[in-house]
C-alpha cells in the first residue's frame, strides 16, 4: 500500500516513530503508516486496498481488505478474513480465522466475532443476476459478541452487548443485552455488560 507523508509537525513526528520500528517483527508482521499517521502491522501475505486501518491494529495471514474498508484503533484481525468495500468496523474488536464481512456490514467498538462468521448482504442471491444495487446492512452494537460458525443474514441489527451462541443463524434483530442461539436464533435470556450476570428465561417469560 503506497503512503503518501505530509510535512506537519504531527506527520513528521509520526514519520520519525516509524522510522524507528523494525518493519519486521518477531511475530512476522510489517509495520505500516497510513494517511493519518496511525501505525498498524500486517503480514506480508495480506492485501490492503485504499483502506483506513487506526493505530495499533494487527492483520495476519491471508486476509483481504477492500477499497474504502475502515478499521478502528487496536483491532486484531485474524487469517483468511475478507472485508468488503466500505465496511465500517470500530475500535478494539477481535475479528476471528475465515471470517467473511461484505459490503453493508458496520461493526461497533468492542465487538467479537467468533472463527468462520458469515454475514450476508442480498437476501435473495441468484448466479445470473446482479443485486449491488440491492445490497441490505447489517448493524453489529457495541460490545456485542458472535460464537463459532455462526451466520448472519442480511438487514438486522445485533444490538448492544449481545451473546450469540456458536452456530447460529440470525435471521432477525436482537436487543441489547438478549442472549440468542439457534437456527434459526431465538432469544433465550439475558446477559451483563461483562460477559456475566447472564440470566436464563423460563417458558412462558417474555
Amino acid at each position: 500500500m503506497k503512503q503518501i507523508f505530509g510535512t506537519t509537525e504531527k506527520q513528521k513526528s509520526a514519520e520519525k516513530d516509524y522510522a524507528k520500528m523494525p518493519k519486521t517483527t518477531d511475530n512476522g508482521l510489517s509495520s505500516a503508516l497510513n494517511g493519518i499517521n496511525d501505525i498498524y502491522q500486517y503480514h506480508p501475505t495480506a492485501i490492503i486496498d485504499n483502506a483506513l486501518v487506526g493505530d495499533g491494529t494487527k492483520i495476519w495471514q491471508w486476509t483481504h481488505i477492500c477499497d474504502g474498508a475502515s478499521i478502528g484503533k487496536y483491532c486484531t484481525i485474524g487469517q483468511n478474513v475478507y472485508i468488503g468495500p466500505k465496511v465500517r468496523i470500530g475500535n478494539n474488536c477481535k475479528i476471528q480465522n475465515n471470517v467473511f464481512i461484505p459490503e453493508g456490514v458496520k461493526i461497533e467498538s468492542d465487538v467479537f466475532i467468533g472463527p468462520s462468521v458469515t454475514f450476508t448482504n442480498v437476501k435473495n442471491p441468484r448466479a445470473v443476476i446482479s443485486r449491488k444495487d440491492d445490497f441490505k446492512s447489517t448493524v453489529v452494537g457495541l460490545g456485542a459478541s458472535i460464537g463459532a460458525g455462526s451466520t448472519v443474514l442480511c438487514d438486522v441489527v445485533i444490538g448492544q452487548y449481545t451473546m450469540i451462541g456458536a452456530g447460529s443463524v440470525v435471521t432477525k434483530n436482537i436487543s441489547d443485552f438478549e442472549v440468542a442461539f439457534g437456527n434459526p436464533a431465538v432469544v433465550v435470556g439475558t446477559i451483563g455488560m461483562d460477559g456475566g450476570n447472564i440470566r436464563h428465561f423460563e417458558k412462558g417469560d417474555e
